[in-house]
Parts: structure tokens; sequence; C-alpha cells
């Protein structure tokens, strides 16, 4: 579900100062389907999921664009209706000519620093394939930066996808977050 073959080097790695991160656009939503496609990890939604995404949860995603603006990686996720202090992150890419510079922990970091800001959110969750190193090493290293601790509870068994085979999707709950 989430950060597919995300960068893994940390924060201190040179990132292009050119790249910004920012709010996704509706119109960014075909290259957020594109790098979710591209990543050949995360499990790809339809083009228009991408769409609504980019209109309905921009508040609490996240888009890296390049000096032309162009999107080369993301961050989608949103805040829990039944634990409004949560913010659930969905999926993580990055385009493969931008990994190993820090740009998905970056995008993690200033995603959560406004949704601390703006939603008042005090731990983080998401779900990881076992195996999906990249992932757990993402999301463990931000618990790190954080001050937090990570717990791990299996959340879909992976006899609930009705799609073929799938592995189980492993929660992670990150918090609470440090001020």
């Amino acid at each position: 579900m989430t950060a597919a073959q995300a960068d893994l080097e940390t924060l201190d790695t040179e990132i292009p100062a050119a790249v910004r991160i920012g709010r996704p656009e509706v119109a960014d939503g075909p290259a957020l389907w594109r790098l979710a496609r591209d990543s050949r990890t995360l499990d790809v939604n339809s083009s228009y999921s991408y769409l609504l995404w980019c209109r309905d949860f921009a508040g609490t995603s996240a888009v890296a664009r390049d000096a032309q603006g162009a999107p080369v990686g993301f961050v989608t996720g949103y805040v829990r209706p039944e634990r409004p202090r949560t913010l659930l992150v969905w999926q993580v890419a990055v385009d493969a000519a931008h990994r190993g510079r820090g740009l998905a922990a970056r995008m993690l970091d200033e995603l959560a620093a406004r949704a601390v800001a703006e939603h008042g959110v005090t731990g983080v969750e998401t779900t990881i394939t076992p195996g999906n190193t990249a992932s757990e090493r993402l999301f463990t290293s931000f618990a790190a930066r954080h001050g937090a601790r990570v717990e791990r509870e299996v959340l879909f068994d992976a006899a609930l996808f009705p799609d073929g085979p799938h592995a189980p999707e492993v929660l992670y709950r990150i918090g609470p977050l440090a001020a």
C-alpha cells in the first residue's frame, strides 16, 4: 500500500534545490498514476482515483516537483475519520531518477509537519507488506527522527483480498510525534 521503492537515504543527502514539495493539484493526477505504475511495487489504482485524490485529499498529500514543475514523487494520505488526530499514509512513490536522495523522507516529514499544524495530528499510520524493506526503513526512520515509537500488527490478512494473491498488510502505528 505504501512507499514502493522509496529512497532510503537520510535527510542529509543532497536533494536538488530545484525540487519543491507542495500540495497536489487535480492536473497532477495522471502523473501520480504513472509514478505509482512505474514503481512496480505499489498497488496501482484507477487513473480516476488519482484525480479524485488530488482534488479531495490535496491537503493531506504532498507532491515533489522538479525545476520544470513536473511531479517526481508523491505521498498520499488522509486524516482518519474515526481517529482525527491520525494521518494515514496511503502511498509513497519517487521517480527512479530521483531515488536515493532522501526525497521520500523529506516529503513525509513535510507532509507530517503540515498535518500537525493544520489538523492537530499526533500520529501516523501506514500499511506495509512483509518484505517491503524500503517502506519499512522509510517509516521506522521517520519514527526515529520524530521521537516516536512504532507498533505493528496485521491489519488485513492475505485471505481478505479477493483479486488474487496478495501479501498481508501490516499496520504501522507511529506516535506520538515529538513536537
